[in-house]
């Protein structure tokens, strides 16, 4: 009986750690609100980037214009830190980033978010056939620009992403997956505005939105 007694004792205790265990995303949402509190450092970011993530992303960020790799440079770092964020507790689904996030500490993480946000976003990505303009800017107006701004430029308090500079082909990607509920971490907002698109409004819209272009900010005055 003792014996019996004991591991029904077990039985209790494994299940109540798998009851208390969080989720992937109350994981994930703890670990951002660690990691954004850290103060990145440009310098530490740059060699990290360099040596994790730059034979992807390329070394100015700028990702590979067949959607591969998403455009980096000059992204909002709490929008980077809650991607990363997510993928490495599994709240997000990508197999290929899941190994060289995991391998990098919280503070790596912060650096290399800070890092980014530093580089110019790149005019030279990857667009559409620019067919579907007329109806991609009508989309744009109705449905992203409130949240996304009206040059692409996001907005860091609401961690809503630069949109400006992204490669057309990884727009769609992730704009189809979000709306099939393929991607498990997409702001429910977005659902909710695009889950009526078709293929070919998908396709209108993304190209319209790896054409805008973040205004260039004013030169510092020269001292005197």
């Amino acid at each position: 009986m003792e014996s019996v007694s004991k591991k029904l004792s077990l039985v209790v205790l494994v299940s109540c750690v798998a009851v208390a265990a969080p989720g992937p995303e109350a994981a994930a949402k703890a670990e951002l609100k660690r990691v954004t509190a850290r103060k990145g450092d440009v310098v530490r970011g740059k060699e990290t980037y360099q040596a994790a993530c730059a034979s992807c992303h390329l070394d100015n960020g700028a990702g590979q214009p067949d959607g591969t790799y998403p455009q980096l440079a000059g992204q909002h770092p709490v929008v980077v830190l809650k991607q990363l964020a997510d993928i490495r507790a599994g709240a997000r689904e990508n197999a290929q980033m899941l190994a060289p996030t995991q391998a990098l500490g919280e503070q790596e993480l912060a650096d290399v978010a800070a890092y980014l946000k530093l580089l110019p976003i790149p005019r030279d990505n990857g667009r559409g056939e620019g067919e579907l303009l007329d109806d991609g800017l009508a989309l744009y107006k109705r449905d992203c620009l409130s949240c996304h701004g009206r040059s692409g430029e996001g907005n860091a308090k609401s961690a809503t992403p630069v949109l400006a500079g992204q490669h057309f082909k990884y727009l769609v990607r992730q704009a189809t997956e979000i709306r099939d509920g393929t991607r498990k971490n997409a702001n429910p907002k977005m659902m909710d505005a695009i889950k009526g698109y078709t293929d070919t409004q998908i396709v209108a819209v993304a190209d319209f939105m790896s054409r805008l272009v973040m205004p260039e900010l004013p030169k510092p005055a020269k001292q005197k």
